[in-house]
């Protein structure tokens, strides 16, 4: 999969796979709908509330991943990259290649950085929420749970590809 190079946010390259285009034109036009016609907004509310929900989809994301990396460098084994757009809507934390076996503790720790991270930031969301005033206040709710159930409590739920899943795993191995 070619990927587009953006550049380095604290010395991690950052790409972007061009799935993850069509996953944001989907998240917006998905969330878009729901704003229109779940909570009936006006059609120029409901796009503006849709795109900006998905632009901060892509923060929410970031600040996961650099959890991670966070988490990462205190093991002493760090990341080397972030790619946006795994299945569309996510984002792939990078390790070299060449890393040696690590133990599985390792592997937890690095796992935890990102719903941790996301963890506090809830925290922080649910006390900012009363400020989130008129229509704006779904937003905050749409962002205060994307990062409770989608980025928090997905630990705790392996999938496969999440964090769940790495901790469960490297659990087994113990």
């Amino acid at each position: 999969m070619k990927t587009i190079q953006l550049g380095k946010l604290f010395g991690l390259p950052i790409s972007i796979a061009p799935l993850a285009f069509a996953g944001s034109l989907i998240l917006w036009i998905g969330l878009s709908l729901i704003a229109l016609y779940g909570i009936k907004l006006p059609l120029n509310t409901s796009i503006l509330l849709g795109l900006s929900a998905t632009l901060l989809h892509w923060l929410w994301e970031l600040i996961h991943c650099l959890g991670h990396s966070l988490a990462a460098k205190q093991t002493g084994y760090p990341m080397n990259g972030i790619m946006f757009g795994a299945y569309g809507l996510f984002a792939l934390t990078k390790y070299p290649k060449d890393e040696p076996e690590l133990p599985p503790f390792t592997h937890i720790r690095r796992a935890l950085g990102g719903p941790i991270i996301n963890g506090i930031l809830s925290i922080v969301l649910y006390f900012l929420l009363p400020l989130w005033s008129g229509n704006w206040y779904w937003l905050g709710l749409y962002v205060l749970f994307e990062n409770i159930f989608v980025y928090t409590l997905q630990v705790f739920l392996p999938l496969g590809f999440n964090d769940g899943s790495t901790i469960l795993n490297n659990l087994r191995k113990r």
